[in-house]
């Protein structure tokens, strides 16, 4: 009986201003969504089309949403309309990654049939990091009211920064992430199947050495594109709650989600030439949210849901009509 009264008040012990055992229910369907993604759908390497990607993306998005409905029941309306917002904002900007990733995939020339693994053994680096810039940035914002300006003013900066850089692609070539691997690191020239590491003869004494391959670059670049893209969303997720539960769970659902979208996205990225715009203008919104509050008191959680939803909506809806006749173009292969 001591046993189950330790267990039952350690259960319902705070933790980040939540019970643990609401903590133990998320942890407890990633991990079931991950486990049956990785060791159930996809335990071999293979090609995933696009009308995989799509159900796949269905399934995660299904769960993200009726993840949000168990938060609406346990925590209140107000906690369930703030998660599906942020769930929204993430998934949306999230979707910026998918252009990056396709090209990285171009650029380091990995075949449709090893992207998932990189994918998937990426999301888990977002699980740890995103949790470890969450918690930073709560501790922050509860030490210094201030902050919030500060993230507001820097999403403001970004969403115009990002309406006028929204035709660049970035130079993978000279990237500085990429010279420095290459300095510090043996790497192969080619593929190795689905290997991240080899061990290969040294040319010069013949020892094996540990090798890495262009799999391992293309997940090192995965991982720098969720941090940059992190430095963006984390903020704007806090400019709508300060709730870490509710900032946590609504990125981890939209990531998870995105990443089964890209196989389908990544052929109809040509399609969605405008969205950046729409994106930008995502970022300036919430970023002068926090602004307008002294004037014109909290903004409801409805209205920034519905003005989210109506710019990608919008952003999607001109894409589509701009680009109907445009043939996809085909990333650079040169690594």
């Amino acid at each position: 009986m001591d046993l189950m009264h330790v267990a039952t008040d350690a259960l319902a012990g705070d933790f980040m201003g939540k019970p643990a055992w609401i903590w133990l229910v998320f942890a407890g369907s990633v991990i079931s969504l991950l486990a049956l993604d990785l060791g159930v759908l996809h335990r071999r390497d293979r090609e995933i089309g696009v009308r995989e990607s799509l159900w796949l993306s269905a399934g995660y998005i299904g769960a993200g949403l009726l993840f949000g409905a168990w938060v609406w029941q346990q925590l209140g309306a107000q906690s369930g309309m703030d998660y599906y917002t942020g769930f929204l904002i993430e998934k949306s900007l999230s979707m910026d990654n998918v252009f990056v990733i396709a090209l990285i995939f171009g650029f380091f020339a990995i075949p449709r049939q090893y992207q998932h693994r990189v994918l998937f053994w990426g999301i888990l680096g977002v699980i740890v990091l995103r949790a470890a810039m969450i918690a930073l940035g709560a501790t922050l914002v509860s030490q210094f009211s201030w902050v919030l300006y500060v993230f507001g003013a820097f999403l403001v900066l970004t969403g115009v920064k990002m309406w006028f850089m929204a035709d660049h692609t970035p130079d993978l070539a000279q990237h500085p992430v990429l010279r420095w691997l290459r300095r510090h690191m043996r790497v192969t020239d080619s593929l190795r199947g689905n290997a991240f590491w080899v061990r290969l003869p040294d040319p010069a004494t013949g020892r094996l050495q540990r090798y890495a391959t262009p799999l391992l670059l293309a997940l090192v670049f995965v991982e720098c594109v969720d941090l940059v893209f992190a430095v963006d969303s984390v903020p704007a997720i806090f400019a709508i709650t300060t709730d870490p539960f509710i900032v946590y769970t609504s990125n981890i659902f939209a990531i998870l989600g995105l990443r089964a979208l890209y196989f389908a996205l990544a052929a109809l990225i040509h399609r969605f030439k405008y969205l950046k715009y729409a994106l930008a203008l995502v970022l300036v919104f919430i970023g002068g949210k926090i602004f307008l509050v002294n004037l014109t008191g909290k903004i409801p959680a409805v209205v920034s849901l519905s003005v989210t939803f109506g710019l990608i909506a919008g952003g999607v809806i001109v894409s589509l009509w701009k680009t109907r006749r445009e043939a996809p173009v085909q990333p650079c292969l040169s690594p």
